[in-house]
């Protein structure tokens, strides 16, 4: 693999011409694709194999329309105290407010008038207006939200608190401003690491372009193949991250050749050569855990992985042949001036990069490495016991899907969670939907059974359909729909029912979507896991380096799964991190940061011990080889890191509860993982291992191919600068 690489890297970085022509290329007829697609519209969301299900295809079938996947909200009037919602005055508003919303939008399906639905509470203080829509909350237009709220501000002039819930004020998280700051902060730390604009600027610019032609796609295909709005977020996330790890890895292994006194071109092949082996298989992780989603069987969370990877791959390409080509265009500003100043003064291009590369003055990666390799057992136990405290919290993990409830209390759906709460009773946001499939008799049977659990607030009379041989029951529950009790009831009335009995509903979903997600988490750990191990055992060639990559992941993920609870479940330190009300915990959390971070800590893990090995088999000895992995990966590493970190924690101030949740857990994971685990963990063990972690059964290193990702056949350690041995290498 070095050898075809190698080749490679210098083919682009001669042809740099052409080489950028075809990526602008591609660039360009992504944009356009992308423009001239038709509008994408929200994908269908299924839960194939739950119950929820199939109520509510049932639903579909029997109930045509009574299923449909449009946008509703709710108006909710609470009148001043001492007042009542049936004073004449009072409902003389709340009838001209329906009448606004009926004529405000032709999206609109219906409008109830809470006096003749029953809509009005008890005590008369909260009523509200519940209006339907033809299209999902993603496909309403501007004016028809506008339209909601100015009916809602309306009525709050005229002496009623007003609030306004439901899905169809919900738009799409703006992440423009969090992806635009994460850049900056990328740029900052790219610079300080590399003291050049030009070599800062290259990893930002191609991972730009990388995303620019992966989501330019996705939304180009995203009416055709059903991929909806939303699928574009994973793969903008990941595709920036990669993007920027991957182009920063191949340029600092281009500036440490040419420190080594390698001509530009040569320096450029062995960059890709080498660094760029470890992009190959670092991204090969990545798409193994993106595609692995599949197991889960949820066709939206497929799609979001395929396309995601399909990202990660442009991002390798990339990496692979457009970045020696922009090198080859930079010439010597890849360099700090102080180092173009030391060239230019007889010195060599290397300054001081070069002197720590060959043992000079040792920099911070080789002082911890020594450190590390002196007291191995001290700060392995350290690692372990600190990420297992913070691990902790996770035991007491409660999964679920965030509602209005969850949001701030400074939005007006929050609001309106909370009046129709205390006006209703707290289940009122959650009512379950059971679907009978006999006739009247039988739906007459299925109240009274459910009448005769506990738990529950109302329970209306059985509605059949126009055949006769289907029936709709409501139930409101006494608890809100995230609690257990609700989860128990829900539960209860499928046990105490028979098989013609279906439970459904957005609560019912979100519980049958918690237990999915948990049965898939260790199908799709196993799968993500023993795929990489096989990957990391042909890259590394040694059995226990794998398996320490894989142990060490998992306790940075678990140790990020507890400090999300902590955070979001428990309200530790909420405050700092504007969470106001805790909750359970997103039911995809788990799985989809097992899927991120194990990509990204793969990444860490096959660029730091990558080096590792080039030392070792190039003669150096254990100890020798981990500080000189360090001393030359270990700045690199950080910097990325740290990249990913500022990416993610910009996430943490949007209101958007589950995009705070997620941007939060990733953030956490990496610090924990690339901090802890890689910079700490690792070389503990490589140093408490020594010549035993490099150790591979001869059976097996006859059955391995040898893909010579360290690039051993390039050079021998007796070359001299420049010297290039590709007819070593096997491929």
């Amino acid at each position: 693999m070095a050898t075809f690489l190698y080749k490679l890297g210098r083919t682009a970085f001669r042809r740099r011409r052409l080489v950028a022509l075809l990526w602008v290329a591609l660039l360009a007829l992504a944009g356009v694709g992308a423009a001239t697609a038709p509008t994408a519209t929200s994908s269908s969301f299924s839960i194939p194999g739950t119950e929820a299900q199939r109520a509510f295809d049932l639903l579909e079938e029997r109930f045509p329309g009574a299923g449909a996947d449009g946008a509703t909200a709710r108006v909710v009037f609470k009148a001043p105290e001492g007042e009542k919602m049936t004073d004449p005055a009072h409902k003389a508003v709340v009838e001209e407010t329906v009448a606004a919303l009926r004529s405000g939008s032709d999206q609109i399906v219906q409008v109830t008038d809470p006096y003749t639905a029953h809509a009005v509470s008890q005590n008369g203080s909260t009523a509200y207006v519940s209006v339907s829509y033809k299209v999902n909350a993603m496909e309403l237009t501007d004016g028809t939200r506008e339209a909601l709220t100015r009916a809602g501000l309306n009525a709050q002039g005229k002496g009623l608190t007003v609030e306004v819930g439901g899905d169809a004020l919900q738009t799409m998280p703006e992440q423009g401003a969090s992806e635009a700051i994460g850049i900056v902060l990328a740029g900052i730390v790219l610079v300080v690491t590399f003291g050049s604009l030009v070599a800062a600027g290259l990893p930002l610019l191609t991972a730009v372009i990388g995303v620019g032609i992966g989501v330019s796609s996705i939304t180009a295909l995203a009416e055709a193949l059903d991929l909806g709005t939303t699928t574009s977020t994973l793969a903008s996330m990941i595709g920036l991250a990669v993007g920027i790890d991957y182009a920063l890895f191949i340029v600092s292994r281009y500036r440490a050749e040419l420190a080594e006194g390698r001509t530009k071109e040569d320096a450029a092949g062995r960059a890709v050569g080498t660094a760029g082996s470890a992009v190959v298989f670092a991204g090969l992780t990545v798409v193994i855990a993106l595609v692995g989603l599949a197991v889960v069987n949820i066709p939206m969370l497929t799609k979001m992985g395929f396309a995601a990877a399909g990202t990660v791959v442009i991002a390798v390409l990339i990496a692979l042949t457009l970045i020696p080509a922009l090198l080859g265009f930079a010439g010597d500003k890849v360099v700090s001036r102080k180092q173009r100043k030391g060239a230019r003064g007889g010195g060599g291009a290397q300054g001081g990069e070069a002197a720590a590369g060959a043992g000079g003055k040792p920099n911070g990666g080789t002082r911890w490495a020594r450190f590390v390799i002196r007291r191995p057992l001290m700060v392995l136990i350290v690692g372990v016991l600190g990420l297992g405290a913070i691990a902790v919290p996770a035991a007491s993990l409660e999964m679920g899907l965030p509602d209005d409830g969850v949001k701030p209390t400074s939005t007006t759906e929050r609001r309106a969670y909370d009046a129709l709460s205390d006006g209703f009773g707290p289940g009122f946001n959650g009512p379950l939907l059971v679907v009978v499939d006999g006739d009247r008799a039988t739906a007459d049977r299925t109240v009274s059974t459910i009448k005769g659990l506990g738990g529950w607030a109302a329970v209306t009379p059985a509605t059949p359909n126009k055949a006769g041989d289907a029936a709709m029951i409501t139930v409101v529950p006494k608890d809100r729909p995230s609690s257990a009790a609700t989860e128990d009831l829900v539960h209860d009335i499928r046990d105490a029912t028979g098989d013609d009995v279906l439970v459904t509903g957005a609560t019912a979903m979100n519980i049958d979507f918690s237990q999915k997600m948990n049965d898939a988490l260790v199908p799709y750990l196993a799968l993500v896991v023993g795929l990489a191990f096989v990957l990391l055992t042909l890259v590394f060639r040694s059995v226990l380096v794998p398996l320490k990559a894989a142990l060490g992941f998992l306790l940075s993920v678990v140790a990020a799964l507890g400090a999300v609870v902590a955070v979001f479940q428990w309200g530790w330190l909420g405050g700092l991190f504007g969470v106001e009300q805790t909750g359970p915990i997103m039911s995809m959390m788990p799985i989809f940061m097992v899927g991120v971070v194990f990509g990204l800590a793969m990444d860490y893990e096959v660029f730091l011990v990558t080096r590792m090995r080039e030392a070792y088999v190039h003669g150096q000895r254990p100890g020798e080889a981990i500080v000189t992995g360090f001393r030359h990966s270990a700045r690199v590493v950080t910097a990325a890191a740290v990249i990913m970190i500022a990416v993610f924690s910009g996430f943490i101030g949007m209101d958007d509860q589950m995009v705070k949740m997620i941007g939060f857990g990733l953030a956490a994971a990496v610090l924990f993982d690339a901090f802890v685990v890689r910079m700490a963990i690792v070389p503990a063990v490589l140093a408490l291992l020594g010549r035993k972690a490099w150790w591979l059964p001869r059976w097996l290193d006859r059955v391995l191919p040898n893909v010579d990702v360290e690039g051993e056949g390039l050079a021998r350690p007796e070359d001299g600068p420049g010297v290039a041995r590709p007819d070593l290498v096997k491929v």
